[in-house]
């Protein structure tokens, strides 16, 4: 840990954190929990990665700039947001290879069941990665998928390993990482934690809960960029066990041994497969010294201030709007989702209007709350153009109603 880390106090200061981003002037942006906004110092840090590394070292940067080491180096910087042991966390690839490499890793550690236990309330890349090991493993695993309400009860002694999103991408909803881990202990199964919707949006304590795998990415609330890459956890008591599926040529022992057959390095490394992307790496490095200018604490306060108003403001202004999220913030993660039956269309409006969010199939409206860089002014004034949105139906134009791919 940094020691700007160190002593960041409870009292973040909120509206020098915003001047540290770049936001489109008139844009109100609550999407930060899909695809974080631009750190100003970005382009500054890349410039200098591409130009006086990469163009004046070449490939003596390896060593001379350190890029073989900032999958760990940055994994550390990681691993104080999500509660994680240092030297246990290592960025690289994407979250679907680090969900295959977790599951995979698991099943191997428990070979004596067969059920992976998930939720239909997980993101869709974690189920199709989860089908995807079973049909190539063919040994007989099965993908259980339950309601998000019933996972604890459904965590038998059949279970070899849960795979859950800790917070429900769709409504927001927050899983008891403790409670469930606990369970999953009792009864002799292992756990997966995805972190795409908490880290940077609410303290985690995988260390604390006793988890044995988390992974999650980059680019939504920790501001990484488009693509930024992918992190794994791995428990300390399973770092040197663990056999990869992905035996990558950076996760041997020796890389520059050039040896016919793998042998895994040691504990985090092992998790290593691709070369490291250094310029994305390098981009997320200047967003997270922002993070090291604040606490989990800190942010989980006033997010939690933020969607309660967010809540309040809608359900006063729009009463054709429904709460799909848990009204309790505490069991809630740093976003508001609402339904209606046009919700894409009215997304599509409020978006031309300059209130950004995003629509998930098939009623979602879905707004993010970063305390980095969204203030009780863009909440209140959000609302009010939610309001004139939904009350002249503006939404119901044809030019709103077209799919774009992505939504």
């Amino acid at each position: 840990m940094t020691a700007s880390a160190q002593t960041a106090s409870a009292q973040t200061d909120f509206a020098h954190t915003k001047q540290l981003f770049h936001l489109p002037e008139g844009v109100i942006y609550l999407d930060g929990n899909s695809l974080g906004p631009l750190p100003l110092a970005a382009p500054i840090k890349m410039q200098t990665t591409m130009r006086d590394e990469w163009g004046e070292m070449l490939i003596t940067g390896w060593n001379k700039a350190g890029w073989m080491a900032q999958p760990t180096r940055v994994g550390d910087r990681i691993a104080r947001l999500i509660g994680a042991e240092d030297g246990h966390v290592v960025i690289g690839d994407t979250l679907s290879i680090k969900v295959y490499q977790a599951l995979a890793s698991a099943l191997e550690l428990n070979p004596d069941r067969k059920v992976i236990l998930s939720d239909s309330g997980n993101f869709p890349t974690d189920l199709y990665m989860a089908e995807g090991l079973i049909k190539s493993l063919g040994q007989g695993h099965e993908l259980r998928i339950v309601a998000p309400e019933e996972v604890e009860d459904a965590i038998t002694e059949e279970v070899a390993v849960t795979l859950i999103t800790e917070v429900d991408y769709r409504t927001g909803r927050l899983h008891d990482m403790k409670a469930l881990t606990e369970k999953a202990h009792a009864v002799g199964a292992l756990t997966i934690w995805d972190l795409a919707h908490s880290a940077g949006a609410l303290p985690v304590d995988l260390a604390g809960v006793n988890a044995d795998f988390a992974v999650g990415c980059t680019y939504k609330y920790l501001n990484g960029g488009p693509g930024a890459p992918a992190f794994i956890y791995v428990a300390p008591r399973h770092a040197d066990k663990v056999e990869p599926a992905l035996s990558g040529w950076l996760g041997h022992d020796a890389p520059f041994e050039f040896e016919r057959s793998y042998r895994p390095g040691p504990g985090i490394e092992r998790m290593r497969v691709g070369t490291p992307p250094v310029l994305a790496l390098s981009a997320l490095e200047s967003a997270l010294d922002i993070w090291d200018m604040t606490t989990m604490q800190a942010i989980r306060e006033k997010s939690q201030a933020l969607t309660a108003l967010f809540i309040e403001e809608v359900e006063t202004r729009c009463p054709m709007l429904t709460l799909a999220s848990p009204r309790d913030a505490a069991k809630r993660g740093s976003q508001v989702s609402f339904r209606f039956p046009d919700g894409y269309a009215a997304m599509q409006a409020l978006i031309a209007r300059g209130v950004i969010g995003d629509f998930r199939a098939p009623d979602i409206m879905r707004f993010g709350f970063t305390p980095l860089y969204i203030d009780e002014g863009d909440v209140t004034r959000a609302a009010a153009i939610l309001e004139e949105v939904m009350t002249t139906r503006a939404w119901d134009a044809p030019e709103y109603k077209a799919r774009s791919r992505v939504t």
